[in-house]
């Protein structure tokens, strides 16, 4: 997956993390220009539609929540045959990271987290959706200090009872007894992992533990959660009680979504800062007293008691976790007497509507403009009620030259009415110099290309046979239209490189036998076809071995290097061409130096016997019946007279 290009504009750069439905990778957003997070489904779970609907559900779920505690989804798609969704890409660490390296945390920071996360997740409440998937791998810190709520992808609409119709989802330390025994979450359910996630915030563990998971399950339907000052007796008394009440077995007996417990936290805070918190060193309550001397620890019973800092009027008891659940319910009675003031609010709200709605402050979605005119562009805008602010050129290798290839603002965001548009026009691909690839490896070469804004050509040229370059090293690099692309030539963005690349020498066959010369070659890639056997003259090869392999040529008639895939014509040898010496002794030169010539022998003379008459053959050497090559020189000694 590294180094692709997805859907023709995200770039994957790099791998962050994988998990059991996909893998999230870091890639840039060619067209806007910035970092994004891709989370890419596995291909083994592409066939299973339960498995693709619940991706396709995440991107949903998640696209409805604008809130600075979700992590927010830009994208959603399909490349091939994988499905993907683009996020936010937050640098940084999970809470999981955090308490692997920490331990435990302190009740400040507990809060500080839980605070974000409350905050989040009460956005998500609000929208009629339940995470199911709380935990510490799903909460984002960031670098900057933003804390975020992510992986959306067991959510689901909320109802009074949503059951998961198939196993159980979600991971099983944080399941709240009703998934367990019923298959039925709803906010409250989130809620459970919450007050799950607080305990180990602050301890340091989670409550529940057991070698199978049957175990964990069994004990999160069946025993309630322990305080977790029993376990770190430095943690206040009111986030004991509040670990408790979002923690109950009985769903009536907890908070009844994220916003009722955020709530729960502010007040909670402000105990503890007021110094009416309370520190608990033993499992059971601790009192907060006033005090009339300055701190001490007092022994009295066996039992400790912490004595406030400030002067008090009275003792201050914490509510227990029923308490705080009837508190939350007279709060929610309280509502009513507020009818009349929400009477009065709804006109207000009604004028309010119609400014943000149709008025004035109503906003509107910027259209899209892509691949149009800038005349056709300007009047869509108008039409859609916005100023066109002017043109900007852009590189933009997928839009023709002169066509918007998008805008400022982005199409699809909500804007005031009459917002000045900029309209970005593209001025085509972006060239590029080229990078040097001749004698890298293939695999070098490949990212060097990606990394350098280019594609790698489909499909690959074959493999050429090159003595002087080891296999697997690229020997040039070609353009679209075949030509070599030197290093540092300029080169158009998005377009493609084909890198020629060394198979190796081709294999030595001469003097070696037709069978095994035959396996060899088609090892290394090449088709063999055997042409006429020859003489060898040179007595070099041995009758019965390969002789010599034809040349190629390329389209203008001129030798060219073998590469994989060819077909190559080898030729035998005959052994040597051996003809018998004539018998000319006697003969007259004339009819001797004829019979030499048609034996194929090149007879070797005195030239000044041409011109005299009557000459005849003496002697030969070699003598009558003796084997040359046929060619061969033969001696002739030559007489005056017949």
């Amino acid at each position: 997956m590294v180094g692709r290009l997805l859907d023709g504009r995200y770039q994957v750069r790099a791998r962050i993390a994988r998990g059991g439905m996909a893998t999230v990778y870091l890639a840039t957003d060619l067209r806007l220009e910035r970092r994004v997070a891709i989370k890419v489904m596995h291909g083994h779970l592409a066939d299973d539609a339960a498995f693709r609907e619940r991706f396709i559900q995440e991107a949903r779920s998640a696209a409805r929540l604008a809130h600075p505690n979700v992590v927010n989804v830009f994208d959603q798609g399909q490349d091939s045959d994988m499905a993907y969704l683009v996020m936010e890409y937050l640098q940084g660490i999970t809470l999981r990271d955090l308490l692997k390296e920490y331990g435990k945390l302190t009740p400040e920071q507990t809060m500080d987290i839980m605070e974000a996360v409350l905050a989040g997740l009460a956005a998500a409440h609000k929208a009629g959706i339940v995470h199911r998937d709380l935990k510490p791998e799903n909460v984002l810190l960031a670098d900057d200090g933003r804390i975020k709520i992510g992986d959306f992808g067991l959510a689901r609409a909320a109802t009074a009872n949503t059951a998961s119709g198939q196993a159980l989802l979600g991971t099983i330390a944080y399941l709240s007894p009703e998934l367990v025994t019923r298959g039925i979450a709803d906010t409250r359910s989130d809620i459970y992992a919450v007050g799950i996630m607080m305990y180990e915030m602050l301890v340091g563990d989670q409550p529940f533990k057991g070698d199978q998971p049957v175990q964990i399950a069994y004990q999160h339907a069946n025993d309630q959660v322990p305080p977790p000052s029993s376990k770190n007796p430095a943690v206040p008394v009111a986030l004991d009680e509040l670990v408790l009440w979002a923690t109950a077995r009985d769903p009536e007996q907890r908070p009844r979504d994220a916003r009722a417990m955020l709530d729960q936290l502010f007040e909670t805070q402000n105990l503890i800062r007021e110094g009416l918190g309370g520190v608990s060193t033993a499992t059971h309550r601790t009192m907060v007293m006033p005090a009339a001397t300055p701190a001490t620890l007092v022994h009295h019973s066996g039992e400790t008691q912490v004595i406030n800092r400030q002067a008090r009027t009275g003792p201050v008891t914490l509510e227990t976790a029923n308490q705080l659940s009837a508190l939350s319910q007279r709060r929610r009675r309280r509502g009513f007497w507020l009818f009349g003031l929400v009477v009065i609010l709804a006109a207000i709200a009604g004028g309010t509507g119609w400014y943000f709605g149709s008025g004035p402050g109503a906003q509107a979605s910027v259209p899209s403009v892509a691949g149009k005119s800038v005349a056709d562009a300007e009047r869509m805008l108008q039409a859609a009620g916005f100023r066109v602010a002017g043109t900007e050129e852009v590189f933009d290798w997928k839009t023709e030259t002169g066509l918007v290839s998008s805008t400022d603002p982005d199409a699809g965001d909500l804007v005031l009415r009459d917002t000045p548009v900029t309209l970005l026009v593209s001025k085509g691909a972006e060239p590029l110099p080229v990078p040097a690839l001749a004698g890298r490896t293939a695999e070098d070469a490949t990212a060097a290309i990606t990394e350098a804004g280019f594609v790698v050509a489909d499909p690959v040229p074959p493999r050429e046979f090159n003595a002087d370059v080891p296999a697997g090293t690229v020997l040039r690099a070609l353009g679209a239209d075949g030509l070599e692309l030197a290093e540092g030539a300029t080169y158009f963005e998005r377009q493609p490189i084909a890198l020629v690349v060394s198979a190796g020498p081709v294999p030595a066959v001469v003097d070696v036998p037709l069978a095994e010369a035959t396996a060899a070659l088609e090892a290394a890639g090449l088709e063999v076809v055997q042409g006429e056997s020859e003489f060898d003259n040179s007595g070099k090869v041995e009758e019965g071995n390969v002789l010599r392999m034809d040349a190629l040529e390329d389209a203008n008639g001129a030798e060219r290097a073998y590469v994989v895939g060819d077909t190559v014509t080898i030729h035998v040898s005959k052994g040597q061409d051996l003809v018998a010496v004539p018998n000319v002794v006697g003969v007259s030169w004339a009819t001797a130096k004829q019979t030499l010539i048609d034996a194929g022998l090149e007879p070797e003379y005195n030239p000044a016997a041409d011109l005299l008459p009557g000459v005849a053959v003496a002697s030969t050497d070699p003598a009558a019946g003796a084997l040359l090559v046929r060619g061969a020189t033969v001696a002739v000694t030559l007489t005056a007279t017949l």
